[in-house]
């Protein structure tokens, strides 16, 4: 018994014996020698980096900074862990720097930031950072992914991409940073920085087709399969998967599902996610129709017009949102109650989309909410209809011919193979009128009780009203035509197959349809559209 109590003493001794730590300051320089402190294995983390800051003889701001294991790749952020718990001996390979570092970050829309972010934290973490401090709502659709390696040509060698440096933005800690103009309170410190949240929060312009032709296009499925090799772990750091100080990164949406998505508030979130979905239609990284393509050129167009001509107003008030918020919740109630419910009941015809000479069938149409029904006959009205189709998310376009006296409505709906086509056609202009105010506002969710469903119907009078005076309307677009830059609104695939003289009167014929839009619905126009492709979603995995 004696004998085994004198050996614990030995081992004790033997444990607090002090031995010599050589730990590299990442802030005194590369060159500097790492310094040298005395150490015991039971030394909690924080009695080294004290030591550390009392023998560097530095007086600064050391809370940022943490040791870094670079033989094990890992951080030791646990600073009650002795050095024994951690595993840490004499030949262990410590570096002491700073957790926050810059990185430059490449977002959907083209523009590149440099900020600091937390090399420290997982991935997930840092990207909550990020978009706190670019105010995007919802992180956790984002992620980081490495960028595409492009082969440089020589006489591109000289061409440097315009670098937007944010790393004295301060970092909030708050879960929704103060407005301030409509901007976070840290980008409206100065003209520069508020010129950037500009940028982030405004569609930028079509680059040239020379440009996007250069650009990287998945060749194959197994092109697309591999972005997912290029995404970072979430539950790891930026140092434990090789990322260093100033490297590139790019921002993009990992999981398309768009939660809460409020235009108010969610600028930048919402041109993000736009440009993100305008390069994938562009670099042909989902599939389109024809049709389609030229749609999604119509509203790219419209939105790029909106975005220069449009004084970008950013200012909110508490006492206008909860007016607004107010407006709201009685429309919703008068859309609720039966006095308020609109219906209207009238003869038209129904086109398929296999053009005949018969194609038309008379039925009975009747509107309501933001639905439309139709019957054989009027009296079957009051049982079950033939088809009810949902005009939520639809689109409305106008096909019409004042002199030939053809008033047609023609309905792009939403489907999961794609759009279905459905044209009605109107017996009059007072009907046409009604009835296409009806489906603009079925389109946005909004019922026939809605307050501006008589201005809509008073626009659409006016816009026949000018038609009638100046029938040759066809010609109205010869400034439109010669501005346009075509080949910058469809993907190369388009671009090859058809000539600019050929694009632009069918993009300017689609432009028509989305020529009323806002700036904020013109990009919730182009999301929907974006959502409703076949391939929407699904993503690509190699399988060996």
């Amino acid at each position: 018994g004696l004998g085994l109590k004198a050996s614990r003493i030995i081992v004790e001794v033997r444990n607090r014996k002090s031995w010599d730590l050589s730990v590299a300051v990442e802030d005194l320089g590369a060159d500097a020698p790492p310094i040298t402190v005395s150490v015991t294995s039971d030394l909690h983390i924080g009695g080294v980096i004290l030591k550390l800051v009392e023998k560097s003889q530095v007086k600064r701001d050391w809370s940022d900074h943490a040791l870094w294991w670079e033989q094990k790749q890992q951080w030791l952020l646990r600073t009650a862990w002795t050095l024994e718990k951690c595993g840490i001996q004499a030949d262990a390979g410590l570096i002491f720097m700073p957790q926050h570092k810059p990185l430059r970050l490449g977002l959907p829309n083209g523009l590149n930031l440099r900020l600091r972010v937390c090399f420290s934290g997982p991935v997930f973490r840092t990207v909550l950072g990020i978009c706190k401090m670019l105010n995007i709502r919802r992180p956790e659709e984002l992620s980081l992914l490495r960028p595409v390696e492009e082969k440089k040509k020589k006489k591109d060698k000289d061409l440097s991409e315009e670098l937007y440096d944010l790393t004295e933005v301060p970092l909030t800690s708050v879960s929704r940073p103060c407005l301030y103009n409509g901007m976070p309170a840290h980008f409206a410190d100065s003209p520069k920085t508020e010129k950037v949240y500009k940028m982030l929060s405004v569609s930028q312009p079509a680059p040239p087709p020379e440009a996007i032709a250069k650009l990287y296009r998945p060749a194959s499925v197994v092109d697309k399969a591999h972005i997912h090799s290029r995404w970072l772990d979430s539950s790891r750091s930026l140092m434990q998967q090789g990322v260093q100080e100033n490297d590139r990164l790019w921002l993009r949406f990992k999981y398309y599902c768009f939660h809460d998505l409020e235009p108010k508030y969610d600028a930048v979130r919402l041109t993000q996610m736009y440009e993100q979905a305008r390069w994938a239609v562009l670099l042909e990284d989902i599939d389109c129709t024809e049709e389609e393509m030229l749609l999604f050129g119509a509203l790219q167009y419209h939105i790029n017009k909106l975005s220069l001509s449009e004084p970008q107003t950013m200012t909110s008030s508490p006492a206008m949102d909860d007016l607004d918020s107010a407006l709201q919740c009685l429309e919703v109630k008068l859309d609720g109650a039966d006095t308020c419910e609109a219906v209207i009941t009238v003869y038209f015809c129904l086109r398929p989309k296999r053009l005949t000479l018969k194609g038309y069938k008379q039925y009975w149409f009747k509107f309501k909410d933001a639905s439309i029904s139709y019957y054989k006959s009027r009296e079957e009205s009051l049982g079950e209809p033939i088809q009810q189709i949902n005009l939520k998310g639809c689109e409305a376009a106008p096909d019409v011919n004042i002199v030939g006296q053809k008033f047609c409505i023609k309905l792009l709906i939403p489907a999961p193979e794609g759009m279905n086509e459905v044209y009605l056609r109107c017996e009059n202009e007072e009907q046409y009128s009604r009835w296409m105010a009806a489906c603009r506002l079925a389109s946005k969710g909004k019922s026939l009780a809605d307050s501006s469903f008589q201005s809509e119907v008073q626009s659409i009078r006016s816009f026949l009203a000018m038609q009638q005076t100046n029938p040759n309307t066809h010609n109205t677009h010869t400034d439109d035509s010669t501005s346009i830059n075509t080949h910058s609104l469809v993907s190369p695939r388009y671009s090859k197959k058809y000539k600019a003289k050929q694009l632009t009167p069918r993009i300017l014929e689609a432009y028509q349809n989305v020529a009323q839009l806002s700036l904020t619905d013109a990009l919730l126009r182009f999301l929907q559209i974006w959502q409703a492709l076949p391939d929407f979603g699904i993503s690509f995995v190699v399988v060996r």
